[in-house]
Order: structure tokens, then sequence, then C-alpha cells
């Protein structure tokens, strides 16, 4: 049986017959249910509308939001923020707020939720530049790298006076760990993030020497007078007490090796002041002529060849010079009293530069 548009009825013939389009049924049996049916209509396209009105606030009140979220936000200069591991999200949105990233916990609550939920909210210390908005704070905490911190180690400190600022370092977290020997760290500037681990920059320290080290002596020149990378530390650590000047390294360098191949001893004073200071420490007073008769292993003024281990911590400058020193004859070197040094090869030169470096050192003393 075949139905036409809206409701029908069968004759009594049992055939179908069409009603007029909205009109009800001339059976009055049946007109009741198509009132019905009528208001059914009616009503979906009622709900219908609705749905469509609702969608059109849902999107346009999204579309809101969103702007909000983009609006560039109160900061006027990058601030960072630490992020402990646990926080709960409105913790984080009103210590954002407190910090003066956002100006509204609520909305940044929201972002997350809406936005946020596929990527969580990373723990740890974070820079918010000028002028970031609730949507990119939200990315900041989901896919930034967290801050990384920084400590230099200047060339030439004992291992004492390195692991000293590393305890001394604020964001580094636990106790230091103490490596075997003396000079086994390298001088360098290390980047670390917020409560890293201060036994771990040390062994990085001691890690990056030895990579350092390595490196430095596949290249090293022919026919030095040591045989181990060991030995050229400890030759590299008295070439950094020696001089702060990058141009003088391969120069002092080169005085000590020829005086080694001559079998000459090195006499450097700073090697009597290690042989002489507290342990880990430097020596707090000027050398005297005594001090220089002294009887320990350090002394270069008394024992022939290399001390036992470094004086200090050498940086990688000081350690290629003494691997590839300069061509030169030098076998003297004095301080030439403005801040570098006057170099000789014969005594006789070397002792008119001493004579003049006095000179300086009396009209210093004077005022003159």
């Amino acid at each position: 049986m075949t139905r036409g548009q809206g409701s029908t009825d069968a004759d009594s013939g049992g055939r179908s017959r069409p009603e007029t389009p909205g009109k009800p049924p001339s059976d009055p049996a049946t007109a009741g249910s198509w009132k019905a049916s009528r208001g059914l209509r009616r009503s979906l396209v009622v709900l219908g509308l609705s749905v469509a009105l609702v969608a059109g606030l849902g999107a346009a009140g999204l579309f809101y939001v969103v702007s909000l979220t983009d609006r560039p936000g109160p900061l006027t200069a990058e601030t960072s923020v630490v992020v402990a591991r646990g926080t709960p999200v409105n913790a984080i949105a009103t210590q954002l707020k407190d910090a003066g990233v956002i100006e509204n916990a609520g909305l940044f609550a929201l972002t997350v939720r809406l936005f946020g939920e596929s990527q969580p909210l990373r723990a740890g210390e974070f820079a918010f530049p000028a002028g970031v908005s609730v949507r990119g704070s939200m990315e900041v905490l989901q896919s930034g790298q967290p801050v990384l911190r920084r400590l230099t180690i200047p060339e030439g400190l004992t291992t004492g006076q390195v692991l000293a600022l590393v305890s001394a370092t604020e964001g580094l977290a636990g106790p230091v760990s103490e490596p075997e020997g003396e000079g086994r760290l390298l001088p360098e500037t290390y980047y670390f993030s917020l409560d890293d681990s201060r036994a771990e920059i040390v062994d990085r320290m001691q890690q990056s020497l030895r990579e350092v080290l390595a490196e430095l002596w596949l290249q090293r020149a022919p026919d030095l007078p040591f045989t181990t990378p060991e030995e050229a530390l400890v030759l590299a650590s008295i070439v950094e007490k020696e001089t702060g000047l990058d141009d003088e390294r391969p120069l002092i360098a080169a005085v000590f090796i020829n005086r080694l191949r001559r079998g000459m001893r090195l006499q450097s004073d700073p090697t009597v002041a290690f042989g002489l200071a507290p342990p880990g420490r430097p020596l707090e007073r000027a050398l005297t002529r005594a001090d220089l008769r002294a009887d320990h292993p350090y002394n270069t003024y008394q024992i022939d060849g290399l001390p036992p281990e470094p004086i200090a911590n050498a940086g990688r400058a000081s350690i290629e010079a003494v691997l590839n020193p300069a061509e030169s004859d030098n076998l003297f070197f004095v301080a030439d009293g403005s801040g570098g040094h006057a170099f000789a090869v014969t005594l006789q030169e070397h002792n008119r530069n001493v004579a003049k470096w006095r000179r300086v050192q009396r009209q210093s003393s004077s005022g003159n």
C-alpha cells in the first residue's frame, strides 16, 4: 500500500486515496491522529530551530573565549615562574596570576580544559615573554623549554675552589661529589635546569675534561718531552697559573717544554705556592726565598721534571698550548710590569729583564 503526502486513509474497496496536502482527512476517525502528527512535526521544527540557535550561540561563545585567550597579557618584561611537580591546574592559574603573567586565573583554567587536555602542563622553571597571552602561557607550560641557568668556572682554580662555587650556586640540589685528585675538572660554562644535581654537574666537568684531553692529545705535536695525557695535564695546569693571557700561553708552554728537553728544572713559582697552601685553597701570601728551598714534591725549584699531579684546573687553551707550543728557543720569562711577561733565550738576557721588573716593583711601591 502506498502513501502520498500527508495522512492517507483506505476506502471501502481497500484502495489508497491521497488526501489534499495541508487539509485534515475527511474520515472523522483519523482526524485526531492527523492533528497529533501535525503537532509533532511542528515540535520537531521548533526543536530543530532551537538546536540550531543553541549551536549558533555556542559557536559564538567559543569564538569569544578564543578571542580572550589570544589577547596580549599584562606582562611588561620576561618573567620566570617555577611550577612544582603535581601542582593542579587551578593552582597553576593562581600562581600565574600572582606573578602577573595573566589577569584572569579562571580563564586560564578554562583554556586548559578546552584546548589543553591532549598535552599536559609540565613542571619546572619556565620563562614567560612580555605580553604573553593566556593561550601562549598554556603553551609555554606544555611544550616550552625549561629555563636554563648557567655556572661559569674560571680557569686556574683549585678543585676545592670549584666545588665551593658549585655548592654556593642557587638552583642546584644535593651535595657535591668529590673528584679523585686535583685538576680533573674542565673550566667552562655549564648550563643546568632548576633542581639539577650538584653531583651531576661535577660529573659533567670531569667528563668534559676527559673528552677534551683525549681530543687534543690526538692532535699533539711530535717529540714532546712527555708521554701521557696526564703529564700534559700537569704541565697545562702550570701554564694556566703562570699567565691569563691567551696569546702568551703557547709561549709560556714553549719555555717549559724547552727546559724539560734540556733537563732543566721548571722553576715555576705557582708550583711552590701550591705545595705550601692549605689543601684546595690558594696561598694567601707572597713567596719568600726560603719557600723556594722548601722540600715538597711540588717545588719545581728542587725537583726534576713535573710535579706528581696538576696544581689547578686547566682550561682548553692551556692544554692546547702544551700540546702544540709556540716555535721558540726561549728558556726564561719574568713579569714585565704590564700584565704580561718578558721572554729570554739566555740567562744574561733574563737577568736584565729581572732587573727591569724589580725597578718597576720599586717604583710601584714608592708611588712614583
